[in-house]
């Protein structure tokens, strides 16, 4: 096997032992919930103890690379060419409130670029999948974008930064403004999910902002595996950093683009 084939092997074996470990805490949790500073941002037990077997497992087998997870932030040596970017339980205020959408994401960065992808939903036992060159699956299968071709008949998914409280840059303008173009918008609460049905064809495009590299490192390959675009909102190359992202289907790209970089802002809404 080569070296990209045993690096999404073990990501997938750690993906499904951490979603079984979040079935197991799901509707068990009481009081195990804490915010993490901000309204809304939530840790339980579930994303501990998932992150903690996810990072044995990954030590277990590639000791020298690094590691940027959501719960204990960087490991390892970050000038490694390979990086791992973790998030244990995507989705923690769906699972907290025992809504079921909720994923375990997995992603490695070989020299910053997204190279393997995987993204588990253990409620729904759905397993996303993909790395450069082998395309993308969802339960093994192959799976490809949707072929809509229009904004005005597409089906879009994003989501609200913790911080929409405090910063007027805080996508409900966009969320209205392309409500009134789309035959829908919504919002799932999952990231990692959003980019996943974006990949597997149910929805044809996702925008956010506010997002951490273990949100959208899995996401992106498998978007890109899938036959999607992957940009800023600009149509620029995606700065993973950067904490945006405009995802699609390929052939409403450009429009979606377009349409976000003229939203009239917040006030005009009131």
């Amino acid at each position: 096997m080569t070296n990209i084939q045993i690096f999404l092997d073990i990501a997938t074996e750690a993906a499904l032992a951490a979603g079984a470990i979040l079935q197991g805490y799901l509707g068990k949790l009481e009081d195990a919930i804490i915010e993490k500073g901000r309204p809304g941002d939530l840790v339980t037990a579930a994303d501990k103890a998932s992150e903690e077997l996810i990072l044995e497992i990954l030590h277990r087998h590639f000791p020298q690379h690094s590691i940027l997870a959501e719960e204990s932030g960087k490991l390892g040596n970050q000038e490694n060419e390979y990086l791992w970017a973790i998030d244990p339980l995507d989705g923690t205020t769906n699972y907290a409130h025992q809504y079921p959408f909720f994923a375990v994401s997995i992603g490695l960065l070989i020299n910053g670029v997204p190279e393997v992808g995987v993204i588990y939903d253990p409620f729904h036992n759905e397993l996303f999948s993909a790395a450069t060159g082998l395309g993308a699956t969802r339960n093994r299968r192959p799976i490809n974008v949707s072929a809509t071709s229009e904004l005005s008949k597409s089906l879009l998914v994003t989501g609200f930064a913790y911080d929409r409280r405090e910063t007027s840059d805080n996508n409900y303008a966009e969320f209205s403004h392309l409500t009134h173009l789309t035959q829908g918008v919504r919002r799932s609460g999952s990231a990692s999910l959003d980019l996943a049905y974006v990949a597997c064809g149910r929805v044809d495009g996702y925008w956010e902002r506010g997002l951490s590299p273990w949100d959208i490192a899995a996401g992106i390959i498998l978007l890109q595996e899938a036959g999607g675009k992957v940009t800023a909102y600009n149509g620029t190359p995606v700065k993973i950093e950067s904490g945006r992202i405009l995802a699609t289907n390929g052939y409403i790209h450009d429009s979606l683009s377009n349409e976000l970089l003229q939203v009239p802002p917040l006030s005009a809404w009131v």
